[in-house]
């Protein structure tokens, strides 16, 4: 074995010569700014490395959050995943190293007196153990090592395929929770006002029956509670279906014990988020991360069909004992090695090899667009919640002028039907215009929260937790 590991040692130092392309990243497709930028956040830590639980101060939030980190199907699966892939890397590696085995055979074997040198019937027996190394291929053109790099590449996106997961976890987590305290909210103020209408039905209808009023005030009041009624029933079932939906994320049973939740006024999300250059989202979004090892994949694949059209070099080698007699392995002089190097050049293959090629070319540049189109939406995700976080203050501060502007007006026109000046019709538009705008306040700022979260997921936040405080000595 010693003397087969010399030559063995000297071709192992001549392969591994690759035939891949040098990788050069791809131009990225769009705007060195974002369109509009009038980003005046202070500089700060970039999304990327603020920890999600700093991010959401709520405390019920934050618990939510860690137990669909633990429960949720789907991450868990993007883990499997991970692992997986990592084992065919583990399997693809040890391509490149020899194995060795240990063998034993033994034969016994009768040659009958016509196939016989001696022209007698002769019963023959051989022993051999020992060390053997299979067939190995020697990597001299980087085939092997082409398909372990891809595999490689393949491993650490679908690792950054996990971590992309998280993200959209954490950030559909915080979104369906603001969604469901939203219809809280406009649940309230939905069961606040049918009891609104329905003091004023009962008063129009006591005013009707003493014969102060008509009977289109009665219906009209009717009317108004009905309709606020069946907004009800809607909001009962909205919020069942948000809650539903939540359970379906975290994945598993809402726990009694969580903390108590807030309301979107209680919501102190971080708002001075820096947004950047389009250029940091290459490093800080793990999606796009991950389109880049697969392109990086695709190309050392061209490596490995490059190699198809080199020789291949094959060995096979053994070192042990080798004896007619079993008595006899051990014995001195009984040793026994082989040595079988083989070389295969592809001569004539119907244009397999040239396809191939062709194959990995094209799968090479199916990933160079796959790269640029999560540049692409990865630009557009940013661009779009960078517009709303320009202008959703001012819509929120609208809304809050049209709620105190429908509340005065409900309230004088209330005034001027109970002096009988006013029919109830006039306090019904009123009351309409007051209960929409309310609605359309608690949408807007449900809006605005929603809005950061995704702007903090779309700049590659989410993906790490703030590590526990240490105690106090």
């Amino acid at each position: 074995m010693l003397k087969l590991s010399l030559p063995l040692a000297s071709l192992l130092i001549f392969a591994g010569c690759s035939l891949a392309p040098t990788y050069q990243r791809p131009d990225a497709p769009v705007a060195a700014a974002y369109p509009d930028s009038t980003d005046t956040a202070p500089a700060g830590a970039p999304a990327a490395d603020l920890a999600w639980d700093e991010f959401f101060r709520d405390a019920r939030l934050r618990e939510l959050i860690r137990l669909a980190l633990d429960h949720n199907r789907d991450l868990r699966v993007a883990a499997l995943n991970v692992e997986r892939v990592r084992a065919y890397y583990n399997i693809q590696r040890t391509a490149l190293i020899p194995g060795l085995d240990a063998a034993g055979d033994a034969v016994r074997q009768r040659t009958p007196a016509d196939l016989s040198p001696s022209g007698r019937a002769t019963t023959s027996s051989s022993y051999s153990v020992g060390l053997e190394i299979p067939s190995y291929e020697l990597d001299f053109f980087g085939r092997i090592t082409s398909l372990r790099d891809q595999v490689l590449q393949q491993y650490l996106a679908t690792d950054e395929a996990r971590t992309s997961a998280q993200i959209s976890l954490i950030s559909a987590v915080a979104r369906q929770y603001l969604a469901l305290l939203a219809t809280d909210e406009q649940l309230a103020l939905a069961r606040q006002t049918l009891d609104a209408a329905q003091r004023a039905y009962e008063l129009n209808r006591a005013t009707f029956e003493a014969g102060a009023s008509s009977e289109l005030d009665l219906r009209t009041a009717e009317t108004q509670r009905a309709a606020v009624q069946a907004n009800v029933v809607a909001l009962e079932q909205q919020r069942a279906r948000n809650e539903n939906a939540l359970v379906l994320l975290i994945g598993t049973p809402l726990p009694a014990d969580l903390p108590p939740a807030g309301s979107l006024a209680t919501q102190e999300l971080l708002q001075d988020l820096p947004a950047g250059l389009p250029a940091d989202l290459l490093q800080r979004r793990p999606d796009i991360r991950a389109a880049e090892h697969q392109l990086q994949a695709a190309t050392a694949n061209i490596g490995a069909a490059r190699a198809a059209f080199f020789p291949s070099i094959k060995l096979t080698a053994f070192g042990g004992t080798g004896s007619a007699e079993l008595s006899g392995l051990f014995e001195k002089g009984s040793g026994r090695w082989s040595f079988a190097p083989s070389i295969t050049l592809p001569i004539f293959a119907a244009g397999r090899n040239k396809a191939q090629l062709d194959v990995a070319w094209i799968e090479q540049r199916i990933e160079v667009a796959n790269y640029q189109k999560a540049i692409q939406t990865a630009f557009r995700e940013v661009a779009d919640a960078l517009a709303v976080r320009r202008l959703i203050d001012d819509e929120v501060a609208a809304q809050e002028t049209r709620v105190a502007a429908a509340q005065r007006r409900y309230d004088l026109t209330q005034l001027r039907f109970e002096g009988g000046v006013d029919s109830f019709l006039t306090v019904l538009l009123a009351q309409q215009e007051l209960y929409a705008a309310q609605q359309a306040l608690i949408q807007t700022r449900f809006s605005r929260l929603a809005n950061l979260t995704t702007l903090y997921a779309a700049l590659g936040g989410g993906w790490q937790e703030a590590p526990p405080a240490s105690p106090e000595v």
